[in-house]
């Protein structure tokens, strides 16, 4: 078999060879080019130790020298390569305690962790698989290399790894490997919050969102989201839901665009439902405020997975305002706008509308059309130019102090102002709220 390997990674094999060494592409760019996916980045290793691959090339970075790793820089890009190595014990579930250097590509392949990841490549040799990897790409498998306790005992987030990787590809986890990756959940609380947080996203970011009912099934959702455990205990007994709590999540992660942002919303919009949840005599289940009190909770768990702020608080915002449901009039949407932010209104339709595909069909064709017309009414106050913020209003801070307004009634009289707006646009015109503005402080 012949890969399509970019010049560059050509380049540092050759001159690696040239110099007497072995060199190979390895990893996940082997995967992928036999699955005509591209590459995210090109993995290179080689039998050479990192101070011989240094004499090699001309600019390099000493990325990680212990471990075997030396950044070979060939204009703007970077390109790791790593001599073969048999790692030591892993003691915190997540670094070999020690690196030992080996001649032998065979012993590097066989501390990686999947078969479909332990595959080397180059011209000379072709496709080096000494694991079975092909043949589990063909069966679509994610299989452990060798024994898959001793692959888990290494590294904890391989379990998360596992089924990451069958999101993302499509495939199942070959069921020696699954039952190794349960009984190893609870290792991965030895893993930093940011590893989990980057395996999450790429997980729910991936073709089969659904694949995170198997962190629930193997109890990884134990040790990296337990909020998620109860809401696979929380039914919803209502004409308006045909799942639990946690079932009509998955469903809805399914029904929004692959955007981690709004993923992430999906996964956590009805965190708060377990909390709200009451049942009245009719035994209907009911979830007022769960909005509020998700907000609050999906705060604090996007903290605990140390979210970057701005992603934190777009998430969180969604989630608190994924329930508004305004009707189809300007006057309303351009409320809802205010409320949710117009920078952020078509996202939370977009998670409206996946809310609603996850639900039962009762008066499902009507929730979906007020969605419809709700966005129709906000493209004609987008494309009109309506005021929405403070800071469009035609009066400012100082108009108001200077009509006799102190302390915190400017921030109230701006406040009303806006409300007066959103309700009439025309009445954005400053000598108009001056009177308004006159008028509420009785001058």
């Amino acid at each position: 078999m012949r890969l399509k390997i970019p010049s560059k990674v050509e380049y540092i094999l050759s001159i690696l060879e040239r110099h007497g060494f072995e060199a190979y592409a390895v990893g996940g760019c082997v995967r992928d080019s036999v699955l005509a996916r591209e590459p995210n980045d090109w993995d290179i290793t080689t039998s050479a130790r990192p101070e011989q691959v240094k004499e090699c090339f001309r600019r390099t970075v000493d990325t990680g020298l212990k471990h075997g790793t030396v950044t070979v820089m060939l204009q703007e890009d970077a390109f790791e390569v790593t001599t073969f190595r048999i790692d030591g014990e892993y003691s915190d579930g997540r670094h070999p305690d020690s690196v030992e250097f080996t001649p032998l590509l065979s012993e590097d392949l066989r501390r990686r962790d999947f078969t479909i990841n332990a595959m080397a490549y180059n011209e000379r040799e072709g496709l080096v698989d000494l694991f079975g990897g092909m043949q589990d790409l063909q069966r679509k498998m994610v299989r452990c290399v060798g024994d898959p306790d001793a692959r888990f005992n290494e590294d904890a987030l391989r379990v998360m790894r596992a089924v990451r990787f069958a999101a993302q590809l499509g495939f199942r986890i070959e069921p020696a490997t699954r039952d190794s990756a349960g009984r190893h959940a609870p290792e991965m609380r030895k893993i930093s919050e940011e590893r989990i947080r980057t395996e999450l996203l790429k997980l729910i970011a991936s073709p089969h969102p659904e694949m995170f009912g198997e962190l629930h099934e193997l109890g990884i959702t134990d040790v990296i989201l337990p909020e998620f455990n109860r809401m696979m205990e929380t039914e919803q007994n209502t004409p308006h839901h045909m799942w639990n709590v946690g079932m009509h999540t998955i469903k809805a992660m399914c029904e929004i665009p692959a955007d981690p942002v709004l993923r992430m919303t999906m996964l956590l919009h009805d965190v708060g439902k377990p909390d709200a949840r009451w049942t009245d005599s009719r035994g209907r289940d009911h979830f007022k405020g769960h909005a509020e009190i998700g907000a609050k909770m999906a705060d604090g768990i996007l903290r605990r997975l140390k979210f970057d702020n701005l992603s934190r608080k777009r998430i969180v915002n969604l989630v608190r305002w994924h329930d508004l449901r305004p009707e189809p009039n300007e006057v309303e949407v351009r409320h809802a706008m205010y409320a949710v932010g117009p920078e952020a209104f078509e996202d939370y339709l977009a998670v409206q509308w996946a809310d609603n595909m996850a639900k039962s069909e009762y008066k499902r064709a009507q929730k979906l059309d007020r969605i419809n017309r709700v966005y129709e009414v906000y493209r004609m106050i987008c494309a009109r130019g309506d005021c929405l913020s403070i800071r469009d209003l035609a009066i400012d801070g100082e108009d108001i102090l200077a009509l006799g307004a102190r302390g915190r009634e400017v921030g109230e009289m701006l406040e009303m102002c806006l409300h007066a707006v959103l309700d009439r646009p025309d009445l954005n015109e400053q000598n108009t709220l001056k009177m308004l503005v006159k008028k509420e402080l009785h001058l």
